[in-house]
């Protein structure tokens, strides 16, 4: 446009010839006369001349390398180089700055694509629906740096929401989640919204038709919501959870990762305050002058009543070895001798494990292990072996985590002949007297300086018949019914008796 107005100026106004202006343009006169014959105003384009580049017949594979680049982290993505030695050694013979302009000129065109689509804004009514979904979060617990996954439950109405840390994403820890997020609400919506999980959606039909996960099923009637979900990677379908991730990973997790926990107890524990705060200190986004907390109170009311807790346990059949343990997820536990070579149920929850026998009835029970290759016993599950074995206490592993008591006495017995039976024989008192009766009797005879089975099974008996109560004689007076007399007489009247 510059150009043109220039050209104008100088033949129109200042009467200048075509050969000068072309002499002060550069033009040719051809050019000139050409841009002054039309009529608009309009500065002429001219086409790109398009020449095939040496690159062209490697795009394809530049442009694939670059794609899969897109999807790994910033430090393993290749630099021009070495895609230029790549299609290199495939046989292209150009220069190395050709494939540098193509691949900044893509990177240039990726940049500038839209990307992002239009959505139609969502509305809830109260209590009619709830949206969930999981994060992956770092934090340090027990001075060690660990991957977390995140259950973020929250209300499409009021948007209260609630956060749950577990070391995974299985069936039982989804169970749990959803029990707290409940407890915390105050009731249950009437449906869930979901992407398709592994652990509720078994197959992914055509349309929305969902195989839907038995156990999760069985959760879902339950609470009486119903489950629904999302079209394949759509996830603005519960758009409300997803920022809800965005924004609190921006927040209270910035903050628990500046934090140090002992264990993920306290970092739940610390994560339900948080939550309950930032609904009192968060507008809502549709009434400004209310908070969350002040909707979440609306909501309430018109939320399904909480039922009992759902028993989200994942039951598996396990054997008994021959050393009394079940193996799951790479850790060993302990059950009762008497169960060796049986098949027991094992009830998988998130903090603890739960073994069943026929009949329903629990056998052991112990806290869940998420660390690999451990061995948790319970050496009160070994007493009925070592008393036909009573020489596996000398080296027993399961008895190196009884109490201090129990142990020091086991140290003094061992010093004698028979020491091991005799120890044996004071385990024996454990289930018929409780433990804490024995831990009495072994302190009170380690006190008395030479300990026995006889003194401590001694001690348990006398604690168990307890200390004969004491009986008060102050109430009871004494009453005389005949009064004594002088009678000196009856002593010879006995003699006369007896001759």
């Amino acid at each position: 446009m510059g150009m043109l107005a220039k050209i104008r100026r100088l033949h129109l106004r200042d009467g200048l010839s075509i050969r000068e202006v072309s002499r002060r343009t550069g033009l040719s006169r051809n050019t000139v006369r050409e841009w002054l014959r039309q009529e608009g105003v309009t500065e002429p384009r001219y086409a790109k001349r398009e020449r095939p580049s040496v690159v062209a017949p490697w795009a394809e594979q530049l442009e694939a390398a670059l794609r899969a680049d897109a999807h790994r982290p910033v430090r393993e993505r290749r630099t021009a180089k070495a895609l230029f030695e790549q299609i290199q050694a495939l046989g292209y013979c150009g220069s190395y700055p050709r494939v540098v302009v193509w691949v900044r000129r893509w990177r240039e065109a990726q940049a500038a694509a839209p990307r992002r689509a239009a959505f139609v804004p969502l509305a809830f009514e109260l209590g009619e629906a709830f949206q969930f979904d999981w994060s992956c979060e770092y934090v340090f617990i027990g001075g060690l740096r660990r991957r977390l996954e995140v259950a973020h439950t929250k209300l499409a109405a009021s948007r209260a929401f609630w956060l749950s840390a577990y070391p995974s994403q299985s069936h039982e820890m989804l169970f749990d989640a959803h029990a707290r997020a409940f407890g915390a609400f105050g009731g249950v919506p009437r449906r869930g919204i979901y992407d398709n999980m592994k652990t509720a959606v078994d197959k992914v039909g055509v349309g929305k038709a969902r195989a839907v996960n038995a156990r999760f099923a069985a959760m879902c009637s339950h609470y009486l919501f119903e489950p629904e979900f999302c079209n394949r990677a759509s996830g603005w379908e519960k758009g409300i959870v997803e920022k809800n991730v965005q924004d609190q990973r921006r927040t209270i997790w910035r903050e628990a990762a500046e934090q140090r926990w002992p264990d993920l107890a306290h970092l739940n524990d610390w994560l339900a305050s948080r939550c309950r705060q930032s609904w009192e200190d968060t507008a809502h986004p549709d009434w400004p002058l209310l908070t969350v907390a002040d909707v979440l109170q609306d909501e309430r009311a018109q939320l399904l009543p909480l039922a009992q807790r759902f028993d989200g346990y994942i039951e598996h059949p396990v054997r008994v070895s021959h050393t009394a343990l079940i193996h799951f997820q790479r850790n060993r536990y302990s059950v009762p001798t008497a169960h060796v070579n049986a098949v027991l149920s094992l009830r998988i929850y998130p903090e603890e494990l739960a073994l069943i026998a026929e009949g329903g009835i629990e056998v052991a029970r112990h806290p869940r292990c998420f660390e690999r290759d451990q061995t948790r016993y319970d050496w009160r599950h070994y007493i009925d072996l070592v008393q036909t074995k009573p020489g596996a206490l000398r080296n027993g592993a399961p008895f190196r985590v009884m109490p201090e008591a129990l142990q020091r006495l086991q140290r003094h017995l061992l010093r004698h002949a028979g020491g091991d039976r005799v120890m044996a024989q004071v385990l024996a008192a454990v289930p018929i007297h409780g433990l804490d009766a024995v831990l009495v009797a072994a302190e009170l005879a380690l006190e008395a300086g030479r300990p026995s089975a006889e003194h401590v099974l001694n001690v348990l008996a006398r604690l168990k018949e307890g200390t004969p109560k004491h009986v008060s004689t102050a109430a009871l007076v004494l009453t005389l019914s005949e009064e004594p007399r002088a009678d000196v007489d009856r002593y010879d009247r006995l003699r006369g008796g007896l001759q």
